[in-house]
């Protein structure tokens, strides 16, 4: 029987949902079943819900296994007191909202997903009307997912209700607030990319409703196998797609989503690449527009450009944890504490406004870019306009090192520590204190004027290594350093950092 821990990752499960490229399914309908009566105890021992009968709203992506997932969920569910409203395809920020909006009203909203994983991985997020759950609430839900349960007499009852409407719908309203015009993207030409995901809906029920011309949209259509690109935008080959559309069709603006649309990144009219750093950069800008002198949140490995940007528009960052929750609950404490944080983000595109739940939407993004726009053009600018000050470096290295032995989190951890000591022993290398995770180094001299990091991966066995520099030519002299200290453990696998050097 599968040990149903090794499906946490993190604050959501996920695992392998269909047998294929060598891997084995590890979350199919007897682990769904025990998942889903963990997660009616959930509800009821540590949610507080003492009602009947509990109201689930569970939809999925289009990953291929969604359906038999949702139907899993949904058999075990009709063997207790329990009201599923089946959403159909859905995006993950939506399923948080059917907790939220009075005509759904749900206890719990259940996103099956796995993101911008391979067709065969799928997973499970929840949400209550508190928000999305945390690292110890799944921890909690497979502790107590049964491995045998017995069939009760009790049914429950599935209704079919769509929400990207009502969500949609939602957004829509609070664009043209804020524009105070019913039609703000009249005149404006937007292009989509949803990457086969979930996201197809926003080019009509958003961006044509707001009176947005989106021909050259692409790959809007739901299909599993992803036959495009990887619906990522943090992927490089993803965002040349959606540049490529916005050029090719003369758009003002290239959109793009992952799977489950809890990520975006969007393109300007010149095809200037807007995610990761300038992503940031250019959602700072708004808030502190709104909000002078407020504080903004984001994961470790951003730019050392992008906190001297931030602190030039009065605003503060604070460099914490990788890991879209850790972003998110850093951002709730600091507020809790009094310092204003209307905006946690990761590099990756996860982003929440304290004004929108902290719910990280990809579409809530795109959606404060579009409230945006109709001023940017009155003012002849574009959003790269906005960030034209944020110094971009000559070069950028990511290296991933696999680490080998069941411990792989302790070995890990000595090999930051052991990095301690080479950096004090290293002229052009110095410990940058502005940091919360692994070991942070700004290097000059010879080694040119940048910084690397290097941390543990959140859910893997690996070492993962990011090297920035504003001298081209200079990360290689960096990597050789390290290569020297990196191959003393036998237990790590160097290869990408040796074909980096040989590149």
């Amino acid at each position: 029987m599968t040990d149903l821990n090794q499906l946490q990752n993190g604050s959501d499960i996920r695992g392998i949902a269909i047998t294929a490229e060598g891997y084995t399914a590890n979350l199919e309908q007897q682990q769904v079943e025990r998942i889903a009566k963990g997660i009616i105890t959930w509800l009821k021992q540590e949610k507080g819900v003492t009602h009947t009968p509990i109201t689930i709203a569970i939809g999925q992506d289009s990953r291929l296994s969604g359906e038999s997932i949702k139907q899993w969920l949904i058999d075990a569910f009709m063997t207790e007191d329990i009201h599923v409203i089946d959403v159909g395809l859905s995006t993950t920020p939506a399923m948080f909202m059917a907790t939220q909006f009075p005509e759904f009203n749900a206890d719990c909203g259940i996103m099956i997903t796995a993101s911008h994983l391979p067709f065969y991985y799928n997973g499970i997020k929840l949400f209550t009307k508190d928000g999305g759950a945390e690292h110890e609430d799944i921890e909690f839900i497979l502790e107590h997912a049964p491995e045998t349960f017995e069939k009760t007499n009790v049914v429950g009852h599935v209704e079919e209700k769509e929400v990207l409407s009502a969500y949609s719908k939602d957004l829509v309203d609070k664009i043209i607030a804020q524009t105070q015009s019913d039609k703000p993207l009249g005149g404006f030409k937007i292009v989509l990319d949803a990457g086969n995901g979930a996201g197809g809906f926003f080019a009509e029920k958003v961006l044509e409703t707001l009176g947005a011309d989106t021909t050259g949209s692409q790959f809007l259509d739901p299909d599993g196998h992803f036959p495009n690109h990887i619906p990522n935008p943090d992927n490089k080959e993803a965002m040349a797609s959606i540049k490529e559309a916005v050029l090719a069709n003369h758009a003002d603006l290239g959109v793009i989503f992952d799977t489950d649309v809890d990520r975006a990144a969007v393109v300007d009219k010149s095809g200037e690449v807007i995610n990761r750093n300038n992503l940031i950069a250019v959602l700072a800008t708004i808030v502190l527009n709104d909000y002078p002198g407020a504080t903004i949140v984001t994961n470790s490995p951003t730019s050392s450009h992008l906190k001297t940007f931030i602190e030039g528009l009065n605003g503060k960052q604070v460099r914490y944890l990788c890991g879209y929750r850790n972003v998110i609950n850093k951002g709730i404490e600091l507020n809790s504490q009094g310092i204003d944080v209307p905006l946690s983000i990761e590099t990756s595109g996860h982003a929440a406004f304290k004004e929108n739940y902290f719910l990280d939407d990809g579409a809530y993004v795109v959606a404060k870019i579009l409230m945006l726009l109709p001023k940017l053009k009155q003012q002849n600018l574009e959003l790269s306009d906005l960030i034209a000050d944020l110094k971009q470096p000559a070069e950028t290295t990511e290296v991933r090192f696999k680490i080998s032995g069941a411990d792989y989190k302790l070995l890990g951890e000595s090999i930051i520590d052991a990095m301690h000591d080479l950096v004090a022993e290293t002229p052009g290398f110095i410990i940058d204190m502005d940091n919360e995770e692994g070991i942070r180094t700004t290097v000059f001299d010879h080694f040119g004027q940048g910084w690397f990091l290097l941390r543990m991966s959140l859910h893997e066995p690996l070492l993962v290594l990011q090297v920035e520099n504003d001298v081209d030519g200079k990360n290689k002299a960096v990597l050789e350093t390290l290569l020297s200290f990196f191959s003393r453990y036998d237990f790590l696998n160097t290869d990408q950092l040796n074909k980096e050097l040989e590149g």
